[in-house]
């Protein structure tokens, strides 16, 4: 059973819909404050599609995902006890975030720069941005240069080397598939 593969499979498919930005955008802007599912899922395979467009994908995706850490920052800021509390407790984020809580007393605005470059979950460092009244201005240039780093980088590493690199991914991908589900798990068991 290729489960993986047909993900892959479909994931191309939607990346050519004619609403595919805007799904992207969507997914950027709520990943960035409640959603679960990482953006690169879809921008990977958009950019895959549209290697001409890599660049202008990469930019939307990044300034869709700034507004949506503003928007989870604002849950944090304004909404904590109301949202953003169970948001985290949703995900199961409560120790992280008291972890969080001593990395932003320790480096500041650092963590966010940080956040926003790794698969981490944001939506953790945004809301905690807010929750610890982190300056709003500082938060946004910080998720700016973070979060353009990361989708500016899978956009080069995409179009540079998705054509060559394809074949050989699509080959592979239930090994792949598996391998970063496997690392997902021992990763979040390690957290906790």
């Amino acid at each position: 059973m290729k489960i993986f593969t047909s993900l892959y499979d479909r994931a191309i498919s939607w990346s050519r819909h004619r609403q595919a930005v805007k799904y992207l955008g969507g997914v950027s802007f709520i990943e960035s404050s409640f959603f679960p599912v990482p953006t690169a899922v879809l921008l990977v395979p958009m950019v895959m599609a549209r290697r001409d467009r890599a660049w202008w994908l990469a930019g939307y995706t990044t300034i869709t995902s700034v507004l949506g850490g503003v928007f989870g920052y604002f849950i944090g800021f304004f909404l904590f006890d109301q949202a953003g509390r169970h948001i985290l407790d949703f995900y199961q984020l409560q120790d992280q975030f008291v972890a969080m809580q001593g990395w932003f007393d320790t480096y500041g605005i650092w963590v966010v720069f940080l956040a926003g470059l790794t698969p981490i979950p944001y939506k953790l460092f945004t809301i905690t941005s807010g929750a610890m009244s982190l300056g709003l201005v500082p938060f946004i240039l910080a998720s700016l240069v973070g979060r353009s780093s990361q989708f500016f980088l899978i956009a080069v590493l995409v179009k540079w080397g998705g054509e060559k690199a394809e074949p050989l991914l699509y080959q592979h991908m239930e090994r792949i598939g598996w391998g970063v589900l496997i690392l997902a798990v021992v990763g979040y068991i390690s957290l906790r």
